[in-house]
C-alpha cells in the first residue's frame, strides 16, 4: 500500500475502492478482466490488466480497502489536522476569508476552500455548478467471505447485456466484493431491505445466463446498507464551460466530475485532482496569488474530466443496453475495446507533487 501511495502522481494504477462496511481484508492484484456474455453465456473479451507497458509505465490493477487507503494518506498530515463528521452547511464571504458555517454550529475561516466533500456537495452548490443527472441506472453491492480459499482466480469477471451489469472482484483468498447495475423497468419492485435486495439481484441473473458459481457468491454475502443508489454523473458540458471555482474556491473528486462506475476511476480521477491541486497551490500560496492558482487548476482538469466522465457514461450505457443492435455490436465488436478502457483511462501522467 506504501507503494501504490508513492505512485499515484504516476497514473499508471488503477484503484477499484472498496466500501468500508464490507470488512475487506487485503488489496489484491488482479491480472485479467473477463467479460462474460449476460445472454448467451459466452465469453466476450479477455484482456491482461498488470504488466502491461504503458504510457507512463506497466499498469497495476488494484481492489483497495477504502479506509486502508485513507489511514495511509492521513499518516502523512500533522497530528489533528483532520475533524472527521464536520459537516459544511453554509459558506460566507468575510474579507479575504471565507467562513465556513458546520453542522456542529462552529465556524471555520479559510483562506483557500477546497469541496470534496461528494456528489451532493454543498461547496459546488455554492459556487454554482449544475447539479449531478440520473444516469437511468441503479446500483447495490456485496460482499462474501469465506472460511477458507474461495477458489476463485485473481480476475475482474464482468458480465454485459439484458440490462444489466454485475461485476467481481477478489479481494484476497478469502472475500470477494461485486456490484450489480440495472436499468428499473416499470416491472421492477424491489423492497429497500437486504433479504429482498438479494433476494431481486438473484432473480435477474437467474432468468440470464449467468454461471451458477456467481450467483452461490450472491446468496452467500453480506449486502451493503445502502440497498439501491442511484448512479448520477457531471455533464461534460458543465466541466468543459461551468464554474468549478469561485474566488478562493474550488471543488475536487465527486464534488467536481461525478461519474457512473463503469470503467473504475472515481476515485482515481479524485488522487489526480488531488495531486494537480497541491502542486498548483503550493506555488500560489508563496506568491500570494491564490485565486490564479485555483484557475490553473480548473482549466488544466476541465478536459481530462470531461473526457473521463463521458467515457464512464457510453461504455456503460453500452454495456448495459438490451437493444438488439447494441447487443450485437457489444458481443461481436465492442467487447475488447469496452475492456481495454479499464487500461487507457488511468494511462494518465498527472506530473509529481
Amino acid at each position: 500500500m506504501a507503494q501504490l501511495v508513492e505512485k499515484i502522481g504516476k497514473g499508471s494504477i488503477s484503484v477499484t475502492t472498496c466500501d468500508h462496511m464490507f470488512q475487506v481484508q487485503d488489496d489484491q492484484n488482479l491480472g485479467l478482466v473477463v467479460v462474460l456474455s449476460a445472454s448467451s453465456g459466452a465469453t466476450s473479451a479477455e484482456l491482461k490488466l498488470t504488466g502491461v507497458q504503458g504510457k507512463t509505465g506497466k499498469h497495476e490493477f488494484r481492489s483497495v480497502r477504502r479506509d486502508s487507503l485513507v489511514k495511509i494518506l492521513a499518516k502523512e498530515l500533522p497530528k489533528d489536522t483532520i475533524r472527521y463528521s464536520s459537516k459544511v452547511v453554509l459558506i460566507e464571504d468575510g474579507d479575504n476569508l471565507k467562513l465556513l458555517h458546520l453542522a456542529d454550529g462552529s465556524i471555520i475561516k479559510a483562506k483557500v476552500v477546497v469541496g470534496c466533500d461528494g456528489i451532493y456537495s454543498a461547496v459546488a452548490k455554492f459556487i454554482g455548478l449544475k447539479e449531478p443527472s440520473f444516469s437511468g441506472c441503479l446500483s447495490t453491492r456485496g460482499y462474501a467471505e469465506y472460511p477458507t480459499n474461495h477458489g476463485f482466480k485473481p480476475e475482474f469477471v464482468v458480465i454485459t447485456g439484458g440490462g444489466i451489469r454485475i461485476g467481481m472482484l477478489p479481494n484476497s483468498e478469502k472475500s470477494i466484493n461485486w456490484f450489480f447495475t440495472w436499468r428499473p423497468s416499470k416491472k421492477d419492485k424491489v423492497q429497500q431491505s437486504m433479504e429482498n435486495m438479494r433476494e431481486f439481484v438473484i432473480q435477474k441473473l437467474t432468468s440470464l445466463k449467468v454461471p451458477k458459481e456467481i450467483i452461490q457468491v450472491i446468496e452467500r454475502s453480506k449486502m451493503s446498507q445502502v440497498f439501491s443508489t442511484e448512479l448520477k454523473y457531471q455533464s461534460p458540458f458543465s466541466l468543459l464551460f461551468g464554474r468549478i471555482i469561485k474566488g478562493n474556491i474550488c471543488v475536487i473528486g465527486d464534488a467536481l466530475h461525478p461519474m457512473t462506475p463503469d470503467i473504475g476511476q472515481g476515485g482515481c480521477m479524485a488522487h489526480e485532482d488531488s495531486v494537480i491541486l497541491a502542486r498548483y497551490l503550493s506555488d500560489a500560496v508563496y506568491k500570494g496569488k491564490i485565486e490564479e492558482g485555483l484557475e490553473k487548476f480548473a482549466n488544466e482538469r476541465r478536459w481530462r474530466c470531461a473526457e473521463v466522465v463521458a467515457r464512464a457514461y457510453i461504455v456503460g450505457f453500452i454495456q448495459q443496453s438490451s437493444n438488439w443492435f447494441l447487443s450485437f455490436l457489444r458481443e461481436k465488436v465492442f467487447a475488447r475495446t469496452l475492456a481495454r478502457a479499464l487500461l487507457k483511462t488511468p494511462d494518465y501522467d498527472c506530473g509529481k507533487l
